[in-house]
């Protein structure tokens, strides 16, 4: 019997795999309803661009994003928000449209995301708090330098109230802050 051994692909080379797997959709292939939208209508958007160590925007970079309700529960049944969104491929813009959630005990509203992209061996994990919101209470955030605390805050529109702006830095002057979970 003939065995023929394959060499493992380095984790590094996500390619275009990353949305081919994930979100089949970003690159022409048919799929079911998207996965993770949330139960209620969306009433903020968050958007922003990642960018690398050399300030290049990173433009496949794929998101995953978890969060309370709008009531502040995360287990409440299957309606916390959960949601998959993907950077524009010509702009490197994400958009994450979805409900503001409320703050709980020991929390500030905010909503977690996981970042993958090329060149990202293990995906990195961060916040993102609401700039018009009261973050003293927050638990996780009072563990967070001062100086750093800026790199999660995304920041409101003066223009509409139900839009932020958040960017995510991978590297550098104001790297954004990631949590080792």
């Amino acid at each position: 019997m003939n065995v023929f051994k394959l060499k493992e692909t380095p984790s590094q080379t996500a390619g275009p795999y990353v949305h081919i797997g994930l979100m089949p959709q970003y690159c022409g292939v048919a799929t079911p309803p998207q996965l993770g939208a949330g139960s209620c209508p969306p009433e903020v958007e968050i958007t922003g661009t990642v960018w690398d160590g050399d300030g290049v925007p990173v433009r496949d970079v794929l998101i995953e994003c978890w969060q309370a309700n709008a009531a502040g529960d995360f287990s409440d049944g299957g309606h916390a928000q959960w949601q998959r969104i993907a950077s524009d491929f010509d702009t490197g813009v994400w958009r994450l449209q979805t409900v503001k959630p409320a703050a709980t005990t020991d929390t500030a509203p905010h909503v977690l995301l996981w970042i993958v992209a090329r060149g990202i061996n293990m995906g990195l994990h961060t916040r993102v708090y609401f700039g018009d919101d009261d973050h003293a209470c927050d638990a996780t955030l009072t563990h967070v330098p001062q100086e750093r605390r800026s790199t999660l805050i995304a920041r409101p529109s003066s223009h509409d109230p139900n839009l932020y702006h958040f960017d995510i830095r991978l590297q550098g002057d104001g790297e954004t802050v990631f949590f080792d979970v």
